[in-house]
């Protein structure tokens, strides 16, 4: 017998849109549960239409709705309403992330859901949360981040920069996901459903932990650094002859090592500027000139080599081409093909690898592709709907 996924048994009714919330939900479907997304009947999720470099789908649908069935309907309508009640009734979890009171105004609301339904678990995933002055402010990933702080730790000294990922909707849908797996293991040991809040900013401000403590007890905003390290030296990127390498050395032992062993410069192991790493970060600027002047002489292939053989901690600059073709996740038989509405793609498997089981990688759903099972499903006339416009599938 097959062994089963972690969630296989367990339904998601998701009304959902953009990254968080689908974030989430895609990392449920991925460990087995079966996720109902409820999209727009006119038009859909708009993450659809970000663009369409994926044969002629959104990258970042691609990236967030494998595995999941698609149900286009109009809530606005109390047709389209009593639909997706019926199929939350079905269901184990219920998520939401669309603007603050849009849920409970369609009659979402988490405590009404689970006045008749108690041991659902109902999940608010939020900008800000409930209450607090930006309750109602809008809550792209990049405002967040910028409210987050860390925008203001992230970039160079003359320029700050948001992450080059959507970092706190990711860091929400994560948190997200992680409630649902342990509201549904309480549930399972108490019979106890659960109303759950996850906030963008929050689960942010979480991440920015050892940034935020070094402020609180220094009094000091931790400076932008680039690609360097607040108390850590030699800790940047250097040249090489043909490139750049990172090199990280996290003690005095490392970086005898790294002068010696690796870019033979023993009279900088002896230098009394750089013998301990409090010494080298107060001499910065000279220990990283001096360790540039010898990374230059190799290649970074050649370079690479020896750190790696030396133990020291490095990596070379990649771009996004070169880890589409990286040899470690080709070696570790990381990608499978899914499909989409157009074509079939290459998409990673989830970074959670169970030894006895493989995550489900499901297609990526067309608009309204599911619409019609789904409606027949929750006892009604899809056909009805469907000819009103109150519910849409693809065609």
């Amino acid at each position: 017998m097959h062994p089963a996924l972690p969630l296989d048994g367990f339904t998601i009714v998701s009304i959902e849109q953009a990254v968080a919330a689908p974030l989430a939900t895609r990392t449920l479907a991925d460990l087995g549960a079966r996720v109902i997304k409820v999209e727009r009947a006119d038009g859909g999720d708009f993450a659809r239409e970000y663009d369409h470099v994926v044969h002629g789908t959104g990258a970042h649908f691609v990236w967030l709705n494998r595995g999941k069935e698609s149900l286009a309907i109009d809530l606005k309508t109390a047709e389209g309403r009593d639909a997706v009640h019926r199929l939350i009734a079905q269901s184990d979890v219920f998520i939401q992330n669309l603007a603050p009171g849009a849920a409970a105004r369609l009659g979402f609301n988490a405590a009404d859901l689970r006045a008749n339904h108690p041991e659902l678990i109902a999940v608010d995933l939020s900008g800000y949360g409930t209450g607090g002055p930006r309750e109602q402010r809008k809550a792209y990933d990049m405002l967040v981040q910028a409210e987050a702080g860390l925008i203001g730790i992230t970039g160079t000294p003359e320029t700050p920069v948001k992450t080059g990922i959507p970092t706190s909707d990711i860091a929400s849908g994560m948190y997200c996901a992680q409630a649902v797996l342990a509201a549904l293991l309480r549930r399972v040991r108490t019979g106890q459903g659960a109303t759950v809040e996850v906030s963008m900013l929050e689960a942010t401000v979480e991440w920015m932990g050892y940034a935020m403590y070094s402020q609180m007890y220094s009094g000091r905003q931790p400076a932008r650094m680039g690609l360097s390290h607040a108390s850590i030296a030699p800790y940047d990127a250097y040249p090489t002859k043909d490139g750049q390498m990172l090199i990280g050395v996290q003690n005095d032992s490392g970086w005898r090592t790294l002068v010696t062993a690796v870019l033979e410069a023993p009279q900088l192991a002896e230098d009394p500027r750089f013998t301990t790493n409090v010494l080298r970060v107060k001499h910065r600027a000279e220990c990283d000139t001096a360790v540039a002047a010898e990374t230059a002489r190799w290649s970074t292939v050649d370079l690479d080599e020896r750190l790696a053989k030396a133990g020291i901690p490095a990596a070379q600059v990649k771009q996004v081409a070169d880890v589409v073709a990286d040899p470690q996740l080709r070696a570790r038989d990381r990608w499978r093909t899914i499909g989409t509405e157009h074509a079939t793609v290459d998409a990673l498997l989830p970074p959670v690898t169970f030894a006895d089981v493989e995550a489900r990688m499901g297609d990526v759903p067309a608009f309204g592709a599911h619409t019609r099972a789904l409606l027949e499903e929750a006892g009604l006339d899809a056909d009805d709907l469907l000819n009103r416009g109150i519910a849409a599938e693809s065609r």
